[in-house]
This record gives C-alpha cells, structure tokens and sequence, in this order.
C-alpha cells in the first residue's frame, strides 16, 4: 500500500501540489500563532519605576472586594477601581512617626524605608504593602501591559481560528475536485480487483503522507515567521516593545497534528466518494455531472446554513448587542459560507443559465460551466470564502463605527464640544448653556452572582446637561437627575423609575442607593449610565458641550473646539484593524492557491476537448476565450454568493441596531470586496489560461 501511495504522489504531484501548499501555510501560520499566544500567556515583571528607591509601599485599597454566590457557596470577587484611596491620613502620620516616608506623584501610595514584616504589621489591613516587584503597581497604568497582551492573544487566536477554517475548506476542496478527475482510474482499479475499502484507505493514506510532509515543512515556516511576526508586532505599536516569541515546543506539536488532522479531514468526504465508483466509471467519457450533490452533502449543507441563519436570527431576537461584537461577526458567518459552499452545486447550473452572452464562444462558457457542475463548483467555493469575509467582516466593522458616530453626533444639541484632558471651567456669557462632563465608573451587582462595571458619566450641571442632551430616553425625564439619583440603561437589572440601585462609587466607596429618574435604550453601548459629580469622586471634566458662547470662550478651558457636529475617535483599534486585513490576507492567500490549483488540474485533463474544438474549427484565441470565459463566470458566481451571505449578516446586523434604538448606518465595504473578487479573477484567468495555450499549441 505504501508503495502504490508514494508512486501515485510522484506520478500526480502536480494535482497535490496546491493541497501541499496550502496544508504547509496554514501549519506554518499556526504554528507562528502559537508561538506568539504562549508568548501572550503573562508580562514579565517589570522594575519598579515611580517608588524605586523604596524597599516597601503602602498604597491605599486599588480593589473593591464584594461576596457573591458560587452555587452553595459565598466567594468574595474583586474589581480593580480606576483610581486608588489615598492612604489614611491617620495612618500615614503612624509611619511618619517611625520611619522616613517618601511621596511621589499623589496621594494614593508612599515610600517607606523599613522592614516590610514591620510596615505589614502596623498597616494590618488598612492598606496595600508592597514588595519587591510589586511596587509596581503603584506606578502609573500598571495594567498596560496586560491590556496590551489581552488584544494581542485576540488577534492572534482569531487568526489562527481562521487559517485552520480556510485551511480545511480549501484542503476538503482540492481533494473532492481531485476525486472528480479521478473516476476513471477509481473504476480501473476497481476492475481490478480493488474493493470499496481498499480505494478509500488509498486516499487516506496519501492524505496522511501528504498532510505529515506538508506539516513538517510547516512547522519550519513556522519557526523561521515568529521572529517576524514578533518584529511586526512591535514595529506596528501592537505590541510592547519588550515582545518576543519562542521558547515552548507545544506550538509545533499542536500545528504538526492539527496539520495531518485537516489533511484527513479534508480527505474523508472524499475517499467516501471514491469507494463508490464502480467498475464500469472506467468506460465514461461524458463530462457532465449527474451527481455533483450527494445527498450527505445536502444535508449537511443546508443543516449548516439553517444553523448560521438560525443563530443570527436568535442573537439579533435575543441579545442583538452581541452582534456588534467583532468576535460574533468573525466567526457566524464560516456557518453560512460553509453551508452555501457545501449547497455551491445546487445553485451552479441556474445561475450559469443566466449568462445571455451571444456568440459561439459565449453560448460554450454557459453550456461547459453548467455541465461541469464540480469544477465551476470547486472554483466559486474559495472565491465565496474571501468575498464574504472581506464583505462581513469589513462591513460590520464599518457599519458599527459608522452607527456609533451618527448615534454620537445625534445625542447633543450643542453647537460646539469640546473635548480634553483635566479641562478647565469656562465662563459662560449670559444665555449660554454650558455642560461639563466627565468619566467616571460605577460597580453595580448583578443578581447574586455577579458585580458588573460600568463605564459611566459624571454631568457637573444637570440642568444644562438635560437641556443639550438628546439621549435615547425610553423612560422618566432627564431634568429630574440629582445627587440621590441615577440615570440607567436597559441593560441594568433594574431599569424602572422609581426603582432603588446600590451602587459603590469609583474610588470603591459606598454601596450609595440611587434612585432611577430615566432609562435609556441600549444604543451602540454609550448610553449611561449618569450621575452627577458628587458620586464621582475623583473624575476630572473630559468634555464640555456648549451653546450661545463662542469658540474663543470654549478655547480658554483647554482641549479641541469642534464645531456643529461631533466627531468622536472611532472605536475600534490597531488591533482589530489589523485582524481583519490578517484574516483577509489569509483567506485571500488560500484561494489564490486554491484556484490555481483547481483549474490547473481542470484544464490540463481537457486536451481531448479542447482538441475537439479544434477541429470542429474554433481558433486558439477562440478556445483560450472559452477556458478564461468560464473561469470568469465561475468566480462570478463565488462573488454573488459571497454578496449573499454579507446581505445576510448586514441585514441581521441592522435589525440588531434598529432593535437597540441605535442608527442604522450599513456600509458595503466595495473597495474591499471589489479587491478580493479582482485578484480571485485574476488569478483564474492565468491558471486557467497558460494549460491552455500549452494544450492547443
């Protein structure tokens, strides 16, 4: 068996070589990947900066500590506060009073020169002691860095997620296609003597030599990409200047076997099919294809489809938010692209029916493309994968941002807002109306079971604030704002006027009970919630929207003057944007290789009609017209279907907005798609071209 497996390689190395290709990318990728998540597993400790010369800190309490319900059990759940207590006069005048003291940058931490058994001693649980490289949390923004791998792991698991998703589909697709030309060879062996079983394990075993060589000439991609990827990372500001990739081997096995397991994954179908052919496939010679949709291959391809609509259409119904979320609109639309791509044969032929070219040549792309249902099925499919990625993810992220701009500029009536650090106080003229705000955080129990933060508003004058707000109320009246009470979203769990929240403030302080006077709908996730400054301790004005004064007035409190409308920065960050041209990038990559691959197969085994055609008397300009021609309408039709299922997402992700009383603002990402769909064009008409013009010299 070995034998006949590495000679049937060598003899077909060309039909395998795009499979190889793409299988060794993708461990490569992964591999790469994996080398940069377990270098995102934790920082490394970082030197002490703001207290250095300090043996011990005492800083005041950075968390806020709340008992929950686990089941059975209490737990206490702690939630870091965004600004720390100041340490206890009281107890710094007691560490003043045995050891010298030192302050630096405020008063939420000190220095202190004395044995740290000693200092934990006195401060008891009154304070934080730190020690060691755990004084560095009282540096500025010690969470930076675990911020920073928090988005980096996101971007690189995502990217991993889909290379192994196209990897598989455009392995599973090299070897259905490869089946397909290979019926004749399948029905000789058969005559032979060969049984069913033996036909599949036949493939199988090439799938598993191929997937093994593949995989290890991945891996060494792999190692020679992560240092490159690490230089990229950090050269692009996505990651800290201290990222490095390497050390653990788990990254090689897990890309090594993940590598040969979508090698016999994508085989499986296929090797079902090939133990299937009889005998008697040896003396067909017909190219149409009678049976291009199993019925396995139905069923699983509508239950797909039926399973992606049906999530989007009970996310949009039950928690349309979540729609909003790059994770959602990444990884809902695979079902819908695999599922169409499975369906791809069903829909070929009436859409190939469509074509209304005149002429000979344009009667025979129509005619050949809806007769060989496979191959224009096998080259649409990569073309669907990269122009619904392109269109969903691009688009979704467009649209958001765009919804979040409309809904940003719809909620102020203000003719200017600034916005700053620390703004100053503006004096306003008579019959201005000025509104400082600030952002503060809110922590708010959820049930029994859960402590939610929330990113909120702190408003310095509630009349002005109601005055020039045009917040989404659904509920009460913004005029009624208070220092006793609150104004919530729908998302909390008590969100009726009149209804008592315990909150605990920024610093941790509380729990304070406010009562709910508004309630406003979900949005793009902005709306509150809102209290006033005096249940903000520590927030600092960020914002000031004004009317009836003028630029000059506004211009002394500091920050930047925009005028009529407000544009806030766009949401979304370095990372995301990067994600998706890497997932776009990959996708794009495997279809490339995928259609090359596809059609130099196709059409190196048309000699015998193409020299039909021939002598029927077609030029070769002529048959070079028919072959691009139907390379053309099949990537056509993998750009429709492609569109089909970014209608699909957009539209569930405008009944999501619409549902949260947030603007709808879709935009069809053409410059992106429209690049997908060119390379994918381009790169078929030469795949399919250069056999050609070799077969008809």
């Amino acid at each position: 068996m070995l034998t006949v497996v590495l000679s049937g390689l060598r003899d077909r190395w060309a039909s395998f070589l795009g499979g190889f290709v793409a299988l060794a990318l993708g461990v490569g990728l992964l591999a790469t990947t994996g080398l940069g998540l377990s270098a995102t597993s934790h920082a490394p400790e970082r030197s002490p900066q703001r207290f250095a010369s300090s043996p011990v800190v005492v800083q005041g309490q950075d968390r806020l500590t709340l008992d929950v319900r686990r089941g059975p059990d209490t737990v206490p759940v702690e939630r870091r506060l965004d600004r720390p207590q100041p340490v206890d006069d009281g107890l710094l005048h007691e560490l003043r009073a045995r050891w010298a003291v030192t302050t630096s940058g405020g008063p939420d931490a000190v220095g202190v020169d004395a044995p740290a058994a000693e200092v934990r001693a006195l401060v008891g649980d009154r304070a934080r002691v730190l020690t060691g490289s755990g004084r560095a949390q009282a540096d500025a923004d010690p969470e930076r860095d675990a911020r920073a791998l928090v988005g980096l792991a996101a971007l690189l698991g995502t990217s991993g997620g889909v290379t192994a998703f196209v990897s598989v589909f455009v392995v599973a697709s090299t070897f259905a296609f490869a089946v397909a030309l290979r019926r004749r060879e399948f029905g000789l062996l058969r005559t032979a003597g060969a049984t069913p079983g033996q036909v599949r394990r036949l493939l199988l075993a090439e799938a598993a030599v191929l997937g093994a060589l593949a995989s290890a000439a991945g891996c060494a991609l792999g190692a020679l990409g992560a240092s490159l990827l690490a230089r990229t990372l950090v050269d692009g500001g996505l990651a800290p200047a201290w990222f490095t990739i390497g050390g653990p081997s788990w990254p090689y096995h897990a890309a090594f076997w993940t590598g040969v397991t979508v090698a016999l994954a994508g085989a499986v179908a296929a090797s079902r099919r090939a133990g299937k052919v009889g005998p008697t496939a040896a003396l067909r010679q017909a190219d149409v294809d009678a049976d291009a949709l199993p019925l396995g291959r139905a069923v699983l391809g509508t239950g797909l489809l039926a399973a992606g609509l049906g999530l989007l259409v009970w996310t949009c119904a039950t928690e349309p938010s979540a729609l909003l979320r790059r994770k959602t609109y990444t990884t809902l639309p695979m079902l819908l692209i695999t599922g169409l791509a499975l369906l791809s044969p069903l829909l070929v032929r009436p859409a190939a029916r469509l074509l209304r070219a005149r002429g000979a040549v344009g009667t025979l792309v129509r005619e050949n493309s809806a007769a060989a249902v496979r191959r224009t099925a096998a080259v649409a499919g990569p073309v669907l994968v990269t122009v619904a990625l392109a269109g969903t993810l691009f688009g979704s992220a467009t649209s958001v941002t765009r919804a979040k701009e409309v809904e940003a500029r719809a909620q102020t009536a203000a003719e200017y807002v600034v916005s700053g650090e620390d703004l100053r106080p503006v004096t306003a003229p008579p019959g201005a109306v000025v509104s400082p705000t600030g952002a503060t955080s809110l922590f708010v129990r959820d049930g029994d079971e859960a402590v939610v933060k929330y990113r909120a508003r702190a408003v310095a004058d509630p009349a002005a604030f109601a005055e020039l707000a045009r917040l989404p109320v659904t509920a009460g009246d913004l005029r009624d704002l208070d220092d006793r009470s609150i104004v919530v979203n729908e998302e909390f769990e008590r969100h009726r006027v009149g209804e008592t929240v315990e909150v605990w403030r920024a610093d941790g302080s509380g729990p304070v009970r406010l009562r709910v006077v508004a309630v406003l709908a979900l949005g793009t996730g902005g709306n509150g919630p809102y209290v006033t400054l005096a249940n903000a301790p520590g927030a600092s004005v960020d914002r000031i929207d004004a009317r009836g004064t003028g630029r000059a007035a506004l211009k002394a409190g500091g920050g930047t003057v925009h005028a009529d409308a407000f544009e806030p920065p766009a949401p979304g960050n370095p990372q995301s944007r990067l994600g998706m041209l890497l997932v776009l990038g990959i996708a794009l990559v495997y279809t490339t290789i995928g259609l090359a691959n596809t059609l130099l197969m196709a059409t190196a085994v048309r000699g015998g009609e193409l020299a039909s055609l021939r002598l029927a008397g077609a030029t070769r300009a002529q048959i070079l017209r028919v072959v691009t021609g139907e390379a053309t309408l099949a990537v056509a039709i993998g750009t429709l279907l492609g569109l089909a299922v970014t209608a699909l997402v957009l539209g569930a992700l405008g009944a999501g907005l619409a549902a949260l009383s947030a603007p709808v603002a879709l935009a069809l990402p053409w410059a992106q798609v429209g690049a997908a769909a060119g390379v994918c064009a381009a790169v078929a008409v030469a795949a399919s071209a250069v056999p050609a013009w070799r077969l008809t010299r």
